[in-house]
């Protein structure tokens, strides 16, 4: 029997969990003189998470990054749950999942490299940028046109709420 596509999985997505380095941000690190480690996120893929938030998703991000600044950003947005140092990325999702009564078919995870695999095999509709690696493209039931820190988020996160009618739905009735 041939797999569904990936749009068909839409419909059923309450559940948006992303990985940091490779999708959030392009999966480059600036290193200061301090030793400071420095990322660029992109302010598009910011939106889509904030409006997924607003329209009441669960939204997650699951990292073996520890970086604070990325907290700090996340929690500006308004995700309150935010795993950083994740390191059993397996374990981290299933303790949100079963905390939440969160069925695995209803979850979309986007991650880019092997450490994302293993949550990636579980999850109803694993995702990836353009540029993630072999291994995850070739699990992905949805690979997006976008890069990891380019606008991969944002992609994703729009083609589920345009699906479910979310997208946009109030904001010209806020500001005709």
């Amino acid at each position: 029997m041939e797999d569904k596509s990936y749009k068909e999985y839409l419909e059923q997505i309450t559940t948006l969990i992303f990985d940091v380095d490779g999708v959030l941000t392009d999966g480059t690190i600036t290193v200061t003189t301090s030793g400071e480690m420095l990322r660029t996120m992109n302010i598009k893929d910011g939106y889509a998470l904030k409006t997924a938030v607003d329209k009441g998703f669960h939204v997650c991000v699951i990292s073996g990054g520890s970086n604070e600044g990325v907290r700090l950003r996340l929690e500006g947005l308004g995700i309150k749950d935010i795993f950083l140092g994740a390191h059993n990325k397996i374990e981290q999702l299933e303790t949100y999942l079963n905390n939440r009564n969160i069925d695995l078919k209803n979850v979309l995870f986007m991650g880019d490299d092997l450490p994302d695999y293993p949550v990636m095999k579980l999850v109803g509709l694993p995702c990836c940028p353009q540029d993630a690696v072999p291994e995850i493209k070739a699990i992905s039931k949805y690979v997006s046109h976008k890069n990891g820190g380019k606008g991969a988020v944002r992609d994703v996160i729009e083609q589920v709420l345009k699906v479910q009618g979310k997208w946009f739905d109030n904001f010209n009735a806020k500001y005709d």
